[in-house]
């Protein structure tokens, strides 16, 4: 298996740095912004949102079509990963195999998403509910993934339990299946982002890896990454000393700020700068998924990018009702030769 998990945490483990990886968010890590992300400040790996491994598998030529859209990236993100979600073995275990031939670099399941729609299917965060399946799911992603060529690795994205921390239970396992990696997010499925994630759980999950797999040796280990309420990097080096974690995985923070995992800070960028970068966002975004997505998506980054300086709020309800990029960059400039400000 050509497992880059592993040789992320060999390159790091020289600086003493965390690996920092960016969360799969839907309707906002797309193709569009991930090539953004990539070229303005990169995280060591990126994930796609996440995608239906049943509708893979079931949908007709034209759906699976605008499927298969989602999981478009481009090789400037590498290291990327596919997001699936299912509870069928069987369709996950075809799905896996279609990611390894397109290219990815990893795979994730992601258990742990509290969406209804997706709990109806008993995937996502009800994955919690039924360890046996959610095994099952995982053992056909790893034997997917290995079908017809080399293997690549297997994660899973979960939280610490469905309606209470079920740590102790749950964790032991998805860990009997020797992931490569595993993304605790340190809330319940019940909790949402509605509380302050509770990173002492996180500790809890680097403990029972440790214990359960103590006589693996470290290249053989499942990675702990955590994930909660992250705002920048030095909170995510603090955060993994504080609890050993391999990785700190970001998730809001990337909002209106592709210089997240740049040296540069968020703080020095002017006004411009970012408003002519959001303008390249919305390019890329209409290039790429514009037949296929709503204009619409673009908004909520509209709002992330347009905040923080004089003049934001009318500006802001100026691109609320643009429906394309000219209507976007007609604005843009019509602000930038009456403003000279900086953020």
């Amino acid at each position: 298996m050509k497992n880059f998990w592993q040789d992320l945490k060999k390159k790091h483990a020289k600086s003493g740095e965390p690996i920092v990886v960016l969360a799969p968010m839907a309707d906002v890590t797309d193709v569009a912004f991930r090539n953004i992300i990539a070229k303005y400040g990169k995280p060591d790996a990126m994930w796609t949102e996440f995608v239906s491994a049943d509708g893979l598998m079931r949908a007709t030529p034209k759906g699976k079509e605008k499927l298969l859209r989602d999981l478009l990236f481009d090789e400037s993100e590498r290291p990327i990963v596919a997001q699936l979600f299912s509870s069928n073995p069987e369709y996950m275990y075809g799905a896996a195999k279609l990611v390894r031939e397109m290219g990815f670099d990893g795979l994730d399941i992601n258990m742990g998403c509290p969406d209804r729609g997706i709990e109806k299917q008993k995937a996502g965060a009800a994955m919690m509910k039924n360890p046996r399946l959610a095994r099952e799911v995982l053992h056909a992603a790893m034997e997917g993934v290995s079908d017809g060529g080399e293997a690549i690795p297997v994660s899973v994205k979960t939280r610490i339990g469905y309606s209470k921390n079920e740590l102790e239970t749950w964790l032991p396992e998805l860990l009997a299946e020797k992931p490569a990696m595993i993304t605790v997010h340190a809330r319940t499925r019940k909790e949402m982002s509605d509380v302050p994630a509770k990173w002492e759980h996180v500790k809890r999950a680097v403990e029972i890896r440790n214990e359960l797999q103590k006589e693996l040796s470290v290249n053989e280990r499942t990675l702990i990454f955590g994930n909660g309420d992250v705002i920048d990097l030095e909170d995510a080096r603090k955060k993994a000393q504080e609890t050993g974690a391999d990785g700190i995985m970001f998730g809001r923070a990337i909002f209106g700020n592709p210089w997240l995992f740049a040296k540069k800070r968020a703080a020095d960028v002017t006004i411009e700068e970012k408003l002519r970068v959001m303008i390249e966002h919305t390019q890329l975004f209409e290039k790429l998924l514009g037949d296929v997505k709503n204009f619409a998506v673009m908004k909520k980054h509209f709002k992330a990018y347009v905040n923080g300086f004089d003049g934001a709020v009318e500006l802001r309800r100026q691109l609320m009702e643009t429906d394309t990029v000219e209507e976007v960059k007609i604005i843009i400039e019509e602000f930038l030769a009456s403003k000279t400000s900086k953020i």
